[in-house]
């Protein structure tokens, strides 16, 4: 497995060994000693999860302001623009952001520990989404940042014109006025 680091202490894209022939191919996408081993992830899930979004969807920012999620994320069909937002105040990368491509193509998997908040856009016809969740969802405690904040500028692949938004996400405040974590 490949690790690369991001601008976001701690968060983790990670790039599994795959292994193909002309039959398709393999790749562990869990492994909880390896992550331990070669990430230093030591997380425990207790949910998955699975969307399907349509080309131009974009979701998010999301985070949990109790019950904070740590997620590990892929995308096993199509493609999109992941994006993490460090809402921790007593980290060295408060308020920057990470984003990365995740794609059925490239395989990659994109760790985010609790504290962040999360987000991303469709970029092909669809995309299948999973992710791991070290924490159960808590409506309750959801919170949404504007997904196009000016201070945090995150640079959207925007093929011209706006994101199909739930109402959720076009109510999303401003990072300067949200509630964040210490």
């Amino acid at each position: 497995m490949n690790v690369i680091r991001t601008a976001i202490h701690d968060a983790l894209i990670l790039e599994p060994d795959v292994f193909g022939d002309a039959r398709g191919f393999f790749l562990e996408s869990y492994n909880r000693r390896l992550l331990a081993e070669a990430a230093g992830i030591r997380a425990e899930f207790v949910q998955d999860n699975h969307s399907r979004s349509a080309r131009g969807v974009l979701r998010g920012l999301h985070y949990q302001l109790a019950q904070p999620q740590g997620k590990l994320v892929r995308v096993t069909q199509g493609a999109v623009f992941d994006v993490a937002v460090d809402l921790r105040r007593g980290s060295p990368t408060f308020g920057k952001t990470a984003c990365v491509e995740l794609s059925g193509d490239n395989r990659r998997l994109f760790w985010l520990p609790p504290g962040l908040a999360h987000g991303f856009l469709t970029l092909t016809e669809t995309a299948d989404f999973l992710y791991k969740a070290t924490d159960y969802y808590a409506p309750e405690h959801e919170r949404c940042i504007i997904w196009n904040d000016p201070e945090l500028a995150v640079p959207w692949p925007l093929a011209g014109g706006a994101p199909t938004l739930s109402a959720k996400d076009a109510a999303g405040l401003p990072f300067a006025v949200a509630e964040l974590y210490p």
